[in-house]
């Protein structure tokens, strides 16, 4: 159905909210197959220890940018009003809110959007650590913390227009963005079939990095469309603010219109859902114990803050921001990296490391012995 009919039988703000709930369901069920994780990745380039889980994420980065960046190419998406692009950004809430933002997705285990693809599984630490993620989030946006996240975008801001496209500020042009996004392309493909990336792998990850091009096409084509422009903003995927207004809507305004973002979040949900159980994968699980649960609370706290601080998650900003070329998006992916790594470095590599050293080498014999007579443990 063509959109103009879509929004002529449904309304523009219902219209959104199904595009949300559809692309959502697919970024979904593709998320969950390819096991697509930025946390993952950044641990495996970090160990130097591939094993395909940052193909799979570059997969998803490189689609995402060629594609959205073909649609702007062929002059059938125009983002110049995005909010990445148009409004004032923040170069400072950036690197710190993106800082911030890594160190808690190594600490809960997985960003905003792994935490609600796991949770889909029945992984119940990540339904904690999603909700508090989601309360953290509202409270930087309009409650206790927003007075520091304001004082803290204050400090260096950039404004709209070309100040905030890294496009118009590098030069290099729209064939040069294409071209970039290809060489990341095939490295993708070169390191899948040099470390034998399955297909679900490689291929969901593509499907993944489509649906952020699909999200920035369907909303504005929605926007050029309908006729409340304001209530219809041109954006993609994203999980921070997304969360928070699900939160918000589902305790305090159930009748307010639907967006885009109200359609998002239960969208994503479902579709992990959907391919947890078709591939037989719904399991519950829980904490280990309260020292598991604190690690997962704070670092759902740190993404929460560090979320909204910067304006993007590790998809906002990550995949949805980065392809369309907003320098605060690449400031804020490159302090997620950076950020994460040193975590990982200094709780779980040097944590493992003191581990190994002080566990009693008389420890450890018996399961080489039993694994040298074949039984399993």
């Amino acid at each position: 159905m063509p959109i103009d009919s879509l929004i002529d039988a449904l309304g523009q703000s219902k219209a959104l909210a199904l595009g949300g709930l559809s692309i959502g369901f697919f970024f979904g069920f593709f998320a969950q197959r390819s096991r697509f994780c930025l946390r993952s990745a950044t641990i495996e380039f970090s160990r130097r220890a591939p094993g395909g889980k940052l193909t799979v994420w570059l997969f998803a980065f490189a689609i995402a940018l060629l594609s959205t960046q073909g649609l702007i190419a062929l002059g059938w998406l125009d983002v110049s009003s995005a909010r990445q692009l148009a409004a004032r950004g923040s170069l400072s809430g950036a690197a710190i809110g993106g800082a911030l933002f890594g160190i808690g997705m190594i600490l809960a285990r997985g960003c905003s959007s792994r935490l609600l693809v796991l949770a889909a599984q029945g992984n119940l630490r990540s339904v904690l650590s999603g909700l508090v993620f989601a309360v953290t989030a509202q409270a930087a946006w309009s409650g206790v913390l927003a007075p520091w996240r304001e004082q803290i975008s204050g400090w260096w801001t950039v404004e709209g227009g070309t100040a905030r496209d890294l496009i118009a500020i590098s030069g290099l042009g729209r064939t040069g963005a294409l071209l970039f996004g290809a060489l990341w392309l095939i490295a993708a493909v070169r390191w899948a079939r040099h470390q034998r990336v399955p297909a679900w792998g490689w291929a969901g990850a593509s499907m993944v990095g489509f649906s952020i091009a699909a999200a920035w096409w369907y909303t504005g084509s929605v926007a050029a469309a309908g006729l409340e422009a304001a209530a219809a903003p041109v954006q993609s995927l994203s999980f921070t603010g997304p969360s928070a207004e699900v939160l918000v809507r589902v305790l305090f305004a159930p009748d307010k219109a639907p967006t885009f973002d109200l359609g998002l979040v239960p969208g994503v949900f479902l579709g992990s859902f959907v391919a947890a159980a078709l591939f037989r994968e719904l399991k519950l699980e829980g904490f280990a114990g309260g020292a598991s649960m604190r690690r997962y609370l704070i670092g759902a706290v740190l993404m929460g803050f560090g979320g909204m601080l910067a304006g993007g998650c590790a998809v906002g900003a990550g995949l949805s921001g980065a392809a369309v070329f907003t320098i605060t998006s690449w400031v804020t992916l490159s302090a997620m990296w950076a950020a994460a790594a040193l975590t990982d470095w200094l709780v779980d590599q040097r944590g493992e490391q003191f581990g190994r050293e002080a566990a009693p080498a008389d420890q450890a014999m018996p399961s080489r012995s039993f694994s040298n007579q074949g039984l399993r443990l």
